[in-house]
C-alpha cells in the first residue's frame, strides 16, 4: 500500500539516538552509529521522532510500504518487557492508551471552581478541519493549536491558553489526513502574530507538532512559536 512513512538521511544523522528514544513503536534503531528505520510496519507515520531530531535528518515521504501493524508493535513491546522483567509481568503498552487512575486532593472544590469558570472561546468552529482558511478573527491573531485531549487533562485550559487566542484543535491519531496543508494556507493568508502548540505527552501527539513545523516552513513566514506539553495527570512541561 502507498502511505506516509519516515525517511532518514544518514548523511545528516549525527548518531545522537534521540529519534530512536522518541519512537515508542520501536521502528527506529541505531546501526553503526546511525539511525535507521528497522521495521516499516512498526512506523505509524505520526512523526513523534521528527521534532526530536536536532539535525533535520528525518522527514516524511509517501511511498509503497507495509501497513502499520499495531498488533505486532504491541507484541514486540510485551516480549521486550517480559525479557526485562520476567515472565508474567504486565506490559507497559502504548503510553497513549495506558490505563491509570488519577487521584485529586480536593475534588469537591475543583468541581465548584469548574462550575464558576466562564468560557474564553472567542470564535467558532474550532476543529482544524472545519475552520475556514480566511476569517476575520485570524487577522492579528495569537493562534492556539491544541491536541483535543489537552483541554480535558489541564484544568485551567481556558484561562491559561484560550484566553486572548484563536483556538484550533485536532487529534493527529484519530483524524484522517494531514493538518500541514490546511495550516500552511492559514499561515500564508493571514496576519498571525504567534503560535502556541499544546500537545499531550503521549507519542501520537508528535504528529500535531510536526504538522505545525512543516506548515510554518512551507508558509515562508517567520512566525514565533512555542510548544507546551501537558502530562496525562494535568501538569505542564514547557519544551
Amino acid at each position: 500500500m502507498k502511505r506516509k512513512i519516515i525517511k532518514i538521511d544518514e548523511e545528516k544523522c549525527n548518531g545522537c539516538g534521540l529519534c530512536a528514544a522518541a519512537c515508542h513503536e520501536g521502528a527506529i534503531g541505531m546501526v553503526n552509529g546511525k539511525a535507521r528505520l528497522l521495521r516499516e510496519d512498526y512506523c505509524d507515520g505520526l512523526g513523534d521522532c521528527l521534532p526530536a531530531c536536532p539535525t533535520g535528518a528525518i522527514s516524511f515521504e509517501e511511498r509503497e510500504a507495509p501497513a502499520y501493524d499495531e498488533a505486532a508493535v504491541r507484541a514486540a513491546k510485551l516480549k521486550k518487557f517480559q525479557e526485562a522483567k520476567g515472565e508474567g509481568a504486565l506490559p507497559c503498552g502504548c503510553p497513549g492508551s495506558q490505563s491509570k487512575r488519577i487521584e485529586r486532593k480536593n475534588p469537591a472544590n475543583a468541581q465548584l471552581q469548574a462550575a464558576e469558570a466562564e468560557s474564553e472561546l472567542s470564535q467558532w468552529p474550532v476543529q482544524i478541519k472545519l475552520v475556514p482558511v480566511r476569517a476575520p478573527y485570524f487577522d492579528g491573531a495569537r493562534l492556539l493549536i491544541a491536541a483535543d485531549c489537552t483541554a480535558y487533562a489541564y484544568g485551567n485550559f481556558h484561562q491559561k491558553f484560550i484566553r486572548n487566542r484563536v483556538a484550533l484543535i485536532g487529534c493527529p491519531k484519530l483524524d484522517e489526513g494531514d493538518y500541514a496543508e490546511k495550516l500552511t494556507e492559514i499561515f500564508k493568508h493571514n496576519d498571525i502574530v504567534n503560535v502556541t502548540v499544546v500537545r499531550m505527552e503521549v507519542p501520537c501527539c508528535g504528529g500535531i507538532v510536526n504538522a505545525v513545523t512543516r506548515a510554518l516552513q512551507a508558509s515562508g513566514k517567520m512566525i514565533p512559536w512555542q510548544v507546551i506539553t501537558v502530562t496525562t495527570d494535568g501538569r505542564l512541561l514547557e519544551n
